[in-house]
């Protein structure tokens, strides 16, 4: 069982409505930095992906709010959390963020530095979150039409990058290993925006274009990009609405791979976009071939 510490769990929720107010968007966390409440759906015999349309806390970034009831609320059914984490990439500054490890061999202050050098980059002046083990979080604000994913060492060892879908440790938290602060002279700051060149490394290489399966014609090109279309919170629903669509007209086998690949980069995980596919198929499976 968690252990409570109300002053610690007092003084997150102060941080975590304060960071609202900036309009971020914030979850409770426990002292292993992982979201507190854990997921409703934890004991169902066959969990579909569900982002919150349950009504239910425990969906991670997806219960994250700047709404100072719901955010109490959320702290109240998580009276052990003593920390808060604020979703990345949402509205209105589409948060990034660039987590600078101090575990890496590689020093990764000088990896950024060197590809600032390399990609005629100036980093500015912004946000930037001391972590209890020496490293640091730099917030930049991205374009509302653009989808930054999360990646590990992508960038350069040591480098993670925190976009759609993933949080950081807000300042003020307290974990296991300590407290995280903000850099002195950073903590009036709005997250800077994200400089072009910086940008462009983010985003996933572009993929060489594949015509859809003969098969599929222009009605698989079609549900691809109703899929690619999705903003956040929309779209587990456009994949299942696609692919139920693409079973129904004979295609489904077809267009898994590029129904996948679209939700990907949309920010679904493979094993959500698969999940969500293989939940289509046996919705629309007729009757003789259901268990």
């Amino acid at each position: 069982m968690a252990t409570i510490d109300r002053r610690a769990t007092t003084l997150a929720l102060a941080h975590a409505l304060s960071a609202a107010e900036r309009g971020l968007a914030v979850i409770p966390l426990s002292r292993t930095k992982l979201p507190a409440l854990r997921s409703p759906h934890r004991d169902d015999p066959d969990p579909t992906p569900c982002h919150g349309e349950c009504g239910r806390f425990g969906h991670g970034v997806y219960d994250a709010s700047t709404e100072p009831r719901r955010i109490r609320a959320l702290f109240a059914a998580a009276p052990w959390a003593t920390g808060y984490g604020i979703a990345c990439g949402l509205h209105p500054h589409h948060l990034i963020g660039i987590d600078l490890d101090t575990k890496s061999a590689t020093d990764s202050s000088a990896a950024l530095r060197e590809l600032a050098l390399r990609h005629l980059f100036t980093i500015p002046d912004t946000v930037v979150v001391l972590t209890p083990s020496g490293g640091r979080h730099l917030w930049l604000s991205g374009p509302p039409d653009v989808v930054v994913p999360n990646s590990a060492s992508r960038l350069a060892p040591g480098i993670d990058i925190r976009g759609a879908g993933g949080y950081l440790v807000g300042p003020g938290s307290r974990t296991e290993h300590g407290v995280y602060e903000t850099a002195p002279g950073t903590a009036r700051l709005a997250p800077a925006p994200c400089p072009s060149e910086l940008l462009r490394l983010l985003l996933p290489p572009a993929r060489t274009s594949h015509p859809a399966p003969s098969a599929t014609g222009r009605q698989g090109q079609g549900l691809v990009q109703f899929v690619l279309a999705a903003h956040a919170g929309q779209r587990n629903t456009r994949l299942f609405w696609a692919a139920c669509r693409a079973y129904e007209n004979g295609i489904g086998p077809q267009l898994i791979t590029p129904l996948v690949q679209a939700a990907v980069r949309t920010g679904l995980t493979e094993r959500e976009a698969r999940s969500t596919i293989a939940s289509a198929a046996r919705m629309t499976a007729p009757p003789s071939r259901q268990p």
